[in-house]
């Protein structure tokens, strides 16, 4: 079916402007509108697009949506709709972080952030337990993603070093991860070399031309050079989606750089939760905020948003990278068996990663500040049980249940944000 460009990309676009709901929201809207009202792509492509996005580091709803551009216009077309996928909640997140950075302070703004975080923690919750449901099949799921949560929480081991673990068990013993590998049919890649090659020295040099020059400008202790270098670490390793990769953030820019504060995290969160496009979107709130908070000479509000501009094109140039290079493989990668179970164990990692941002997350916002109990090797947050905060527990609790009531999001956010002014006030 031909598609103009011009088409394209006022329905990339619209795509853009109406893709809130976190990635299954996004992927159902990709699919009602590509699928099922425009007829560009039958259920089975799309399908098989939905599961080459998933074994790729980054946003799968963003990639997708690159992959789709593709499909239509190759690699012009996949630009467009990866971009555009993107670009209103930048936009957004950017105007928010300005706000935060500058407003955050007053007691008004205080108290709708408040209920902001304290219902985000209920989003997060349900996000566990959704992905949970979904990766842990079998004793060996369930034992990975123990293990994960341990080797995060209690050892302190770096992400990808869990990640890159669990993608290996996987791998080796695919057979109790993985089911059996369904027969595709596939088509040789023609000059497969030659074409990784060539995607791969465009990519590169897009992602890491500009990184060098940050460097060679302001040199490598300069916050945008440490956002930069770190950014292009996490597009490496954001296996898992947004949730899993805020707790390898967290444990970086809160602990490690010193860009923003635990509380902090959460504000981001709730706001990349009320934005359009990838709930990823989150990590522009730490690129602006950490520039913003030590501007190295630059005046606070443009060091900002350069740290904003940093963040997102470390993030998200290896997006297009990474599905440019493999779409032509797709077929050869959904008949690997192996490949899958490095997947299957990654995702089942996931889950104990993401059960140790919950905890996290959950006595900050709860308790505020936290101590710490070592032994041994392992080491635990020990919150002070005089400084439960019961406002934010009765709206966590208020959300937990209209999340369980299958109420939207949206609505609820913005009520949680009401009800934290109003008890902030009292």
């Amino acid at each position: 079916m031909e598609v103009s460009l011009g088409e394209a990309t006022r329905t990339f676009a619209r795509i853009g402007v109406l893709s809130f709901g976190g990635p299954a929201g996004q992927i159902a809207l990709m699919h009602r509108i590509l699928v099922e009202e425009k007829g560009w792509l039958d259920e089975k492509r799309f399908l098989h697009a939905l599961n080459f996005c998933m074994l790729l580091p980054g946003p799968e709803a963003m990639q997708l949506a690159t992959y789709c551009g593709w499909t239509l216009h190759g690699v012009r077309g996949g630009i467009i709709a990866g971009s555009l996928f993107v670009l209103p909640g930048f936009l957004v997140m950017v105007a928010l972080s300005a706000a935060y950075a500058c407003l955050g302070g007053t007691p008004a703004i205080a108290g709708l952030l408040f209920g902001l975080k304290a219902a985000v923690l209920a989003v997060v919750f349900e996000a566990l337990s959704r992905v949970g449901k979904r990766a842990l099949k079998g004793r060996a799921s369930l034992a990975l993603a123990l293990l994960a949560f341990v080797a995060i929480a209690m050892l302190r081991l770096p992400f990808p070093l869990v990640i890159g673990a669990a993608a290996l068990t996987g791998y080796l013993m695919a057979g109790r991860f993985a089911p059996p590998a369904e027969t595709v049919a596939t088509r040789p890649v023609e000059r497969p070399l030659r074409h990784v090659a060539k995607v791969t020295a465009w990519g590169v040099a897009l992602w890491a031309l500009p990184l060098a020059g940050l460097i060679a400008i302001l040199g490598r202790e300069h916050v945008l050079a440490q956002e930069g270098l770190y950014f292009s670490k996490a597009a490496i390793v954001t296996f898992g989606g947004a949730y899993a990769v805020l707790a390898y953030v967290g444990q970086q820019a809160v602990d490690v750089y010193g860009w923003l504060t635990g509380a902090d995290m959460v504000t981001g969160l709730g706001l990349a939760e009320t934005t359009p496009g990838p709930l990823i979107l989150v990590l522009v709130f730490v690129g602006f905020l950490g520039a913003f908070r030590a501007p190295g000479g630059l005046d606070p509000l443009a060091a900002g948003l350069a740290g904003a501009g940093v963040t997102v094109w470390m993030t998200f140039v290896p997006c297009f990278l990474w599905v440019f290079a493999g779409a032509p493989f797709i077929e050869q990668l959904r008949g690997n068996r192996a490949l899958a179970g490095a997947l299957a164990a990654i995702t089942a990692a996931v889950v104990g990663v993401i059960a140790n941002l919950s905890v996290w997350f959950g006595l900050q916002v709860l308790f505020g500040e936290l101590g710490e109990w070592s032994l041994g090797p392992l080491r635990f947050w020990v919150p002070d049980p005089g400084a439960f905060d019961w406002r934010a527990g009765v709206i966590l609790a208020a959300a937990a249940i209209w999340l369980w009531r299958h109420g939207p999001l949206l609505p609820m956010l913005g009520l949680a944000a009401v009800a934290g002014f109003a008890l902030q006030a009292v």
